[in-house]
């Protein structure tokens, strides 16, 4: 029977750095040569990066990427490269490109013997929640497309071809393709990967044709791509799955399906025909992650890359001896090392002695660098410029953000002087409901943590204390405090987080009315309480630095309402 060798090259590469992601794919040509591979795989617009949102808007940077297309196709050889790139519509292919969106293609060009040999456009635009493919792309116009390699018909389609139901990939098995290839940028969300696989299996089973779907790996600002590359054989069984989170190069004898009508391909890509190898590759299928341990290893790949693609090498994290600090701590050991990070901790009037000590016990487990810079005097020089000010009124938000925003600037401080980046330290429930300090804790670079609930926040801290208990019982076991004023917890201001995150859930993340939440439960006063923090909030969060995407529906990228808003109905 014969077979096709079907490569993948699941790497991370980087936005608008042409010159390194043109590196990476000559090197995965050069192994995929080496392993005698038909066809190689590279990840959804492989050579700009992907997504290079506004960058597809300006003619240097789209005539750059079709000059390293060139480039490519002259290297290569008897392998078949199929790779990602920003190509001028199907309406414009003589002209240049003048800076105007839709006029480019998010495409993949099929490179053989020193030319480019097809070229597929993405039918299907993604135009919901972090995707604005619509703004930049217009579509392509042949959804049925097949090419002929070695007298295997084959299908290229692109991301999200493959999602709707008698899509493209559907189009391609009508018009007698033996194999569907679909590359991908597919960014990571809880439960993304299951839907993935989903439609991967209903199409190889409901076409009878197998699959191989090849997707990115990587933090691009706040986004994960988490790769899960797999293959699915004819009859809709996995025949083999990749590593999360991982680069990583396979190789797979697939077998076509039986070519059951005559096909007619654009174009022949390969006359000779295929041969089944003789030594066949029996590749590993690895097990999904569990859901904790997906998520804690998006947010260290994001942090990782974010801090590193942006040209730093160091991070420093104000250590208030909380969960949320002691956790982005531990992220940031195990993203960039624990000689990458310093930990300081910055003691005032109101902390209690279990802050300091409890920050000390989580540096020294880890092995970050620690220091300690008290700030109790520069709180007593601001009351006192601000005396005159204050006078006739009573303590309250206004000294008690004071501490927050000194510790920010020394934070800052130490980051211009030692070129490390500030992690923020601050949690989706806090960000939801307001509950931080504009130009204080929400100061930094990163906020790590900036997409997760507080209750997912403990969950995550005691699923890496099963690694190694790096994290103090008594950080996990105290009750939340900002400690900005004598006996304060978290309570004082906010209802108790297991009641509070499941409320936010459903406002933010499922978009439910006040009166539907109320329906399925909750109090009334609870609910309304939460929904107007959340609608009174929206000017800081546009304020906060970015941080990683886990969930449908992260502020920034997915949620967008606006600041000035009359809107108070749930």
């Amino acid at each position: 029977m014969t077979t096709i060798r079907v490569a993948g090259a699941q790497i991370n590469l980087r936005v608008g750095d042409l010159d390194y992601n043109a590196a990476r794919i000559l090197d995965s040509m050069d192994w995929a040569e080496s392993h005698r591979a038909d066809v190689l795989m590279l990840p959804e617009l492989a050579i700009p990066g992907y997504p290079p949102e506004d960058l597809v808007m300006r003619r240097a940077f789209v005539d750059a990427n079709l000059d390293v297309l060139e480039g490519l196709a002259a290297r290569a050889g008897e392998t078949v490269t199929v790779v990602g790139f920003v190509d001028r519509s199907d309406s414009d292919r003589g002209a240049k490109v003048d800076a105007l969106p839709r006029e480019v293609a998010n495409a993949a060009a099929l490179l053989h013997r020193g030319r480019v040999r097809g070229i597929y456009h993405k039918v299907l635009l993604p135009n919901y929640g972090v995707f604005d493919e619509e703004r930049y792309f217009a579509p392509g116009t042949r959804p049925g497309a097949v090419w002929d390699v070695g007298g295997v018909t084959v299908g290229v389609s692109i991301c999200e071809d493959i999602w709707v139901p008698g899509g493209p990939p559907s189009r391609q098995a009508a018009a007698g393709a033996q194999i569907l290839l679909n590359v991908n940028g597919s960014p990571f969300q809880i439960s993304k990967d299951s839907q993935r696989a989903h439609h991967i299996h209903r199409e190889a089973a409901s076409s009878g044709v197998p699959v191989v779907y090849l997707n990115l790996v990587g933090g691009q600002d706040e986004l994960v791509f988490d790769g899960g590359s797999m293959v699915v054989d004819r009859e809709g069984s996995l025949q083999y799955r990749a590593p999360s989170f991982e680069e990583i190069r396979f190789v797979v004898d697939v077998h076509p399906r039986e070519r059951a009508r005559p096909a007619t391909p654009a174009t022949v890509v390969r006359t000779a025909p295929l041969v089944a190898p003789s030594e066949p590759v029996s590749p590993r299928r690895v097990a999904p992650l569990g859901s904790l341990e997906e998520i804690y290893r998006a947010l260290t790949l994001g942090l990782r890359d974010y801090v590193r693609k942006n040209g730093f090498s160091r991070v420093v994290v104000g250590l208030s001896g909380g969960i949320d600090s002691a956790l982005t701590a531990v992220i940031a050991a195990d993203a960039l090392g624990p000689d990458a990070v310093r930990g300081v901790t910055m003691p005032s009037k109101f902390s209690s002695g279990g802050s300091v000590g409890d920050s000390e016990d989580l540096a020294r487990q880890l092995g970050i660098r620690f220091e300690q810079i008290a700030i109790a005097d520069l709180y007593a020089e601001y009351e006192t410029a601000l005396a005159g000010q204050f006078a006739g009124t009573e303590f309250g938000v206004a000294e008690e953000n004071l501490q927050p925003r000194i510790r920010g600037t020394l934070l800052m401080g130490i980051s211009n002087k030692h070129g490390e980046m500030v992690m923020a330290t601050g949690n989706k429930s806090e960000m939801a409901v307001g509950y931080a300090t504009l130009y204080g804790d929400m100061a930094g670079g990163y906020a790590v943590l900036k997409d997760v609930f507080k209750t997912r926040v403990y969950e995550l801290a005691r699923w890496r204390n099963l690694r190694s208990p790096v994290i103090p019982e008594a950080t996990l076991s105290k009750a939340p405090s900002a400690e900005l004023r004598p006996g304060q917890v978290d309570t004082d201001s906010l209802p108790p987080y297991d009641l509070l995150d499941p409320v936010l859930a459903a406002y933010i993340e499922d978009d439910r009315s006040v009166d539907d939440i109320v329906a399925s439960g909750y109090d009334r006063g609870l609910v309304t309480r939460v929904a107007r923090m959340v609608d009174r909030n929206e000017y800081k969060r546009r304020q906060a630095p970015p941080g990683v995407k886990i969930t449908a529906k992260a502020f920034g990228r997915d949620r967008r309402l606006p600041i000035t808003n009359g809107w108070r109905r749930g």
